[in-house]
């Protein structure tokens, strides 16, 4: 097994907390991002910094500490949790006579091994792709496919192939043709759906905050679930009905992290653009875990960049998910806490509450539409299931002479109603 050194450089300028607590947080994430991938961590360090040196990112004085260290645990690789220049990598390198990963070339090496659709594995090479051209010389070893992953990390039996700067812009010219084929395909996916009543939903958060298990008690579906970063990376999508009936599409995505690579952002543009143009995203907090404020602030950044604007009213619907690791007494002051807010629900994925989840989506979908309180008549069949099938249904009364609804009504179904005579024009 490869083994490594995980140094988390914490610098006073950028970093949000110099809270020790968050420190070894942030150290832990790092040594499970090189875990994610099947590395041994023989060592873990914090460095604080008041600034990175241009040339070698750390002092002269640290340089010579980290070298004993390296020197006396001979890892086989030293990951750095941050972005490094190219100058930075080969004079570490060089000076410390080991391979050096920063955290997007590690974050790259997750995604190359956890790709499993042609489109996914698109997308990650086109991300290294563009980490790669400013890199000198490194190693590129993906496309024999001799591992499941992108090659950084480099193993035994692996090949090493030199690509100059032209050569990486051919590539990335033929992958941009190919994922702009998905984009087209998928833009014409939703085309059609847009001509059916189903409204999207979109499930996002931290990595392995619990999307997948809720996407599975939601839907009934058994996509992969393990405890560990990035398990899901390719986007799912299935229909669920509320309890009205009525249909909606429901997609896990792609976990968020602090620092994302905008190389990542980036490549994933295309399948991310499901989140972008979703009625309704549920925003999925692992509440036990004590940071999961600063977790919601890098999905809120990441969600910025892709364009999608999180102050939308009724756009947002937050679970705080894991409420059954809480001790009661946290539990019971959260649950007073958020008894009044309409736009959180405090849940456990395990032992999930499904009809009352659907019935919040349920609400916010309806938020979006104007209310109508429409009568059918009981020989009006049709136009009753129509409804059904079309709005979202908030409160149905029967009468002697028929039914009294009272539904959210997305504009362009208004027209199909005047039609009928059963709202008037003008409401």
């Amino acid at each position: 097994m490869t083994t490594a050194f995980v140094i988390h450089p914490s610098i006073y300028a950028t970093t949000h907390s110099q809270a020790p607590e968050y420190l070894d947080y942030q150290l832990s994430e790092a040594c499970n991002l090189g875990k994610a991938i099947d590395l041994e961590i023989i060592a873990a360090e914090t460095i604080k910094l008041h600034r990175a040196v241009p040339g070698a990112f750390f002092t002269l004085g640290i340089l010579n500490r980290l070298s004993d260290t390296i020197a006396q645990k001979s890892p086989d690789l030293v990951i750095i949790n941050h972005t490094l220049t190219p100058v930075q990598q080969r004079n570490l390198e060089k000076k410390w006579d080991v391979k050096v990963l920063d955290r997007t070339a590690l974050i790259l090496e997750i995604f190359g091994a956890r790709a499993q659709t042609k489109e996914g594995a698109l997308q990650v090479e086109l991300a290294a792709l563009n980490y790669q051209k400013s890199r000198l010389v490194r190693s590129w070893t993906h496309l024999e496919r001799q591992r499941g992953s992108l090659g950084f990390v480099g193993g035994p039996g692996e090949s090493q192939i030199e690509l100059d700067r032209r050569m990486i812009r051919q590539r990335m010219k033929v992958i941009r043709e190919k994922l702009e084929k998905v984009k087209n395909t998928r833009a014409l996916q939703r085309k059609n759906r847009q001509a059916f009543p189903f409204p999207t939903v979109a499930l996002v958060g931290y990595t392995n905050a619990g999307k997948s298990t809720l996407f599975n008690k939601l839907t009934h579906s058994d996509v992969l679930v393990q405890d560990q970063l990035f398990a899901t990376l390719d986007p799912t999508m299935r229909a669920v009905r509320l309890p009205h009936g009525k249909p909606f599409i429901l997609s896990d995505t792609v976990g968020f992290i602090s620092d994302l690579p905008h190389e990542l952002v980036n490549a994933f543009h295309a399948t991310l653009e499901e989140v972008i143009e979703t009625d309704v995203l549920l925003h999925v907090q692992d509440i036990s875990n004590p940071f999961h404020v600063e977790q919601a602030k890098a999905v809120n950044e990441v969600l910025h960049a892709l364009g999608v604007n999180v102050g939308e009213k009724n756009k947002v619907l937050t679970l705080y998910n894991k409420a059954d690791l809480l001790e009661k007494k946290d539990y019971l002051t959260l649950k007073n806490k958020i008894a009044r807010r309409d736009d959180l629900l405090l849940v456990s994925a395990l032992q999930l509450d499904t009809p009352q989840v659907l019935t919040k989506i349920s609400s916010f979908l309806a938020l979006q539409h104007r209310v109508h309180k429409i009568f059918i008549p009981h020989d009006q069949g049709a136009e009753r299931a129509w409804l059904h099938r079309n709005t979202y249904i908030q409160k149905e009364i029967e009468t002697k002479k028929g039914h009294w609804v009272t539904t959210h009504v997305p504009s362009d179904k208004l027209t199909y109603l005047i039609k009928k005579q059963l709202i008037h024009p003008k409401c």
